[in-house]
């Protein structure tokens, strides 16, 4: 009969009999796995912080720096003046402008020619201005016959006054010594009353007559005279109508009134021109001014006295402005510009140049050169470039006078400061470039 051994087991849980060996090993607190995922959690918790309360949030844009244009801000002196063409012009240029009108029968010289003072350059032909003229010399003509007969009547009507006076005064002297006679006869009573008083009547009639006959010459003479004096001033005014008119018939002949150079011609023979009408013009070469068109911007800083400069043949002149016209043409007025010093030697009318006209003294300022960013911030903001030279961050600045150089920075830059001055046109909203 087999005999089978009972399976008993100590209190504490070994087996009897087993050796150390069959011991359970207690578990580990800090695994692999568990700190792994603890450096996990701690990596992305850092990360989250980092992300929202550190990161550069800003929107940003990748581009190639070579690309791009970088100036340097600088402390320096600020220059203010614009840069303008001028047009080379003669001191002074004379226009020929018709006196009368007529059509043109002869021309005699050609534009580009020089000419002298009263060189005949044109011949017009107008019926009406010699019709005018000869009807003008035929009233002077009538008024000089009307005087003279009128100083011919007044010396007749003299002459009969004196003829008449003395007829008068010899029928007075009869008629006298009849009443004289008659008056002693009367007296001795040897004649009657009416002998008497018809002498006495005829003799009176006689003085009383000569009274009238003067009264009535002089009277003719003063109305004669009065004549006179109105026809010798109508004949006056009519000699100064006729020389007026000679004048005019001789403007039919078109003369240069200065000696110079006949620059245009503008008729041809057989053309008509009007009273008036621009023909042509005469330039004085004995000097030459600048004719200078600027941008009506600057028309509250321009006056005359602003002094520029001007680079010819290598070397600069002075010039001054001398005459403003106020005319504002597609946004551009004209200033007439003369040298200070006289005009370059071989300038020539027509050429052109650039002008520096200087509109204020300089003065030291933080200058930022000009550049196409403008076109887009009106210099409003800027990117500024980071010290390391691998960013350009957005910066608001103010900036305040312009030259064709520099912009005069107020705020927002210091000197040595880098600056990307070339166009924004590309950049859209991003608030940082990156290189």
């Amino acid at each position: 009969m087999e005999v089978k051994t009972p399976n008993t087991t100590s209190s504490n849980g070994f087996t009897p009999g087993s050796s150390s060996m069959d011991k359970i090993k207690p578990k580990k607190f800090w695994t692999t796995q568990r700190i792994g995922i603890i450096a996990g959690s701690t990596l992305l918790v850092a990360f989250l912080v980092y992300q929202f309360f550190f990161a550069d949030k800003r929107s940003k844009l990748n581009v190639e720096q070579d690309k791009l244009t970088v100036s340097t801000v600088a402390q320096g002196k600020f220059d203010e003046f614009i840069v303008v063409t001028g047009v080379v012009q003669p001191l002074k240029t004379i226009q020929l402008d018709a006196i009368v009108g007529g059509y043109v029968t002869e021309k005699l010289i050609e534009g580009g020619n020089m000419v002298k003072q009263g060189d005949i350059l044109l011949r017009l032909e107008n019926q009406n201005l010699k019709l005018s003229f000869l009807q003008s010399e035929t009233e002077a003509s009538r008024l000089v016959n009307d005087l003279q007969n009128t100083r011919q009547s007044l010396k007749i009507a003299r002459f009969t006054l004196q003829k008449t006076l003395s007829d008068l005064d010899f029928q007075i002297d009869q008629a006298k010594d009849a009443h004289d006679r008659n008056t002693k006869l009367y007296k001795d009573k040897v004649i009657p009353d009416a002998d008497y008083l018809k002498t006495k009547r005829d003799y009176e009639k006689l003085v009383k007559q000569r009274e009238i006959e003067i009264e009535s010459q002089k009277y003719q003479e003063e109305n004669a005279k009065m004549q006179i004096t109105q026809l010798e001033k109508t004949l006056l005014s009519t000699q100064k109508n006729v020389a007026l008119w000679r004048q005019t018939l001789d403007n039919l002949v078109v003369k240069a009134p200065v000696s110079g150079l006949l620059s245009s011609m503008n008729v041809e023979v057989g053309s008509n021109i009007n009273q008036g009408q621009n023909i042509g013009q005469i330039d004085d070469l004995n000097g030459f001014k600048m004719r200078v068109s600027v941008d009506e911007h600057y028309i509250s800083r321009i006056f005359s006295g602003l002094t520029g400069s001007m680079e010819f043949n290598g070397k600069d002149y002075a010039l001054k402005i001398i005459k403003i016209y106020p005319e504002v043409l597609s946004g551009r007025f004209e200033v007439d510009m003369d040298f200070d010093k006289g005009a370059p030697e071989l300038i020539k009318r027509g050429q052109s140049a650039p002008i520096r006209v200087q509109l204020g003294q300089p003065s030291q300022a933080t200058l930022l050169p000009v550049g196409g960013f403008f076109s887009e911030t009106g210099g409003n903001w800027v990117y500024v470039l980071s010290e390391d030279g691998k960013r350009a961050s957005k910066r608001t600045i103010t900036l305040g006078r312009k030259n064709p150089e520099f912009f005069e920075v107020l705020e927002g830059l210091k000197p040595g400061e880098k600056v990307i001055t070339s166009s924004y046109e590309n950049f859209g909203d991003n608030e940082v470039l990156e290189f």
